[in-house]
């Protein structure tokens, strides 16, 4: 047996059956990335079923991420708190009846509610999974298991840009909505039945939790690591010029902006979701192999986006040509995988009671950035007739604001990184045999 084979001593042990209760939280996420990305194949249809403008149909999206994004801390306590079982379930439960109000929203305000509800149950499933499979494999397994759960989520994705998009077409909005609500129902019945928070014999050890100062004192300690930090502005910086295009603005501006067909314009947002696929796993072995690869991958990536967007809406004439489209589209899939590296920095800065915490802190990052450029670019559109080279321009002030934090924190986090490998190292060397 290879020595990477040997468990460590209280290490998951990983196999089969880990593999089996992991992926029933990771159907849960896919389901839940099914429901929260359904709206963006279906902007238009909600513009005139609800009789609303620009900035009203992009409160959908906000206030969606808004829910989402202010429960990411909460969330990672009470995974801490109650066990990964309890919160997915509550999350399924809230996440399908938000679908599902969705489809039967008489007005504005009631489909607003359901929305709301929809993000507070996919607020709890991401970091929920990320815990499962730390639970039930090995540590070394932990980046692996991030980014294979990631790429179930774009295939949730996928699903909205293909079944969804050709679901509304065929059988309208209630038919298509409630439909694909009983998917909630579909995982929730293997979630009750099967999933264990745990491997019998790795239970941890019992949380202690002393109330509000427990929390302030797990979110400051999180937060005073440098490394947390840059995790997030690295999420700000490169998840929210993709999400912001698949969630709401994406479809719009390729059907009124550049003339395509709705059947055109869902297939180039299919593209991103591929290309993010690939690349997650790219990104994966890159940064496996390289750490010190994990900066360069983000700002390149970041640059690379930059670079294209602009392009496009500058682009002189209109439309833009078939070939500068895919390259946009392909180059916003690598957005979702450098994301993922945030959650690489904050990882080895806190300790496993802290990881939690740290991934929703983390996590908040590109959801926060999403949302202020949703609002930003309905409020623009509104302003300026529709103008969306004005509009898609405010992608670059937070990408501005992203990259000096990230320059800023850099020297300070590989430090810090630096310093716990000696100390570790010097550690090691003097454990008794």
């Amino acid at each position: 047996m290879s020595a990477s084979a040997v468990a460590l001593p209280g290490d998951p042990p990983g196999g089969r059956r880990a593999a089996a209760v992991w992926g029933i939280g990771v159907a849960v996420y896919f389901v839940a990335v099914i429901f929260r990305t359904s709206l963006g194949v279906a902007g238009l249809d909600a513009a005139d079923r609800f009789d609303v403008n620009a900035s009203a149909l992009s409160t959908f999206s906000i206030l969606q991420l808004l829910v989402y994004a202010g429960m990411q801390i909460p969330v990672g306590l009470l995974v801490d708190r109650l066990g990964t079982k309890k919160v997915l379930t509550i999350g399924v439960v809230l996440f399908t009846a938000g679908q599902l109000g969705f489809a039967f929203s008489p007005s504005y305000g009631t489909a607003l509610a359901s929305r709301a509800l929809l993000g507070c149950g996919d607020a709890m499933t991401f970091i929920s999974v990320l815990r499962l499979g730390t639970r039930w494999f090995p540590a070394r397994r932990g980046p692996l298991i991030a980014q294979v759960a990631a790429l179930f989520g774009m295939a949730g994705n996928l699903v909205s840009t293909i079944v969804v998009a050709r679901m509304l077409h065929g059988l309208g909005w209630t038919a298509t909505f409630a439909g694909s609500a009983a998917a909630g129902l579909v995982v929730l019945v293997p979630l009750v039945l099967f999933l264990k928070d745990h491997p019998e014999g790795h239970e941890p050890p019992p949380a202690r939790h002393a109330g509000s100062a427990f929390v302030r004192k797990q979110i400051a300690q999180s937060w005073r690591e440098p490394g947390t930090r840059l995790g997030l502005w690295v999420h700000f910086t490169t998840q929210f010029p993709a999400m912001v295009f698949l969630l709401l603005w994406g479809m719009p501006f390729l059907i009124e902006a550049q003339g395509l067909s709705r059947e055109t314009a869902g297939e180039l947002l299919t593209l991103v979701v591929l290309s993010n696929m690939v690349v997650g796993l790219v990104y994966g072995q890159i940064i496996a192999r390289h750490h010190a690869a994990r900066v360069p991958l983000a700002l390149g990536t970041v640059g690379a986006t930059a670079l294209v967007w602009a392009t496009t809406i500058v682009y002189p004439g209109d439309p833009a040509p078939m070939w500068l489209l895919i390259t946009l589209c392909t180059v916003l899939g690598a957005c979702g995988p450098a994301s993922m590296i945030g959650f690489d920095f904050a990882r080895p800065a806190n300790p496993p009671e802290r990881q939690g915490t740290a991934s929703g802190i983390v996590n908040m990052g590109g959801f926060v950035a999403s949302m202020t450029t949703l609002l930003a670019v309905g409020v623009l559109l509104d302003a300026t007739g529709d103008n969306y080279r004005i509009a898609f321009s405010s992608v670059f002030v937070l990408e501005a604001v992203g990259i000096a934090q990230i320059l800023r924190l850099r020297a300070r986090t590989v430090r810090r990184e630096r310093e716990r490998l000696v100390a570790s190292r010097v550690e090691a060397v003097h454990v008794p045999a």
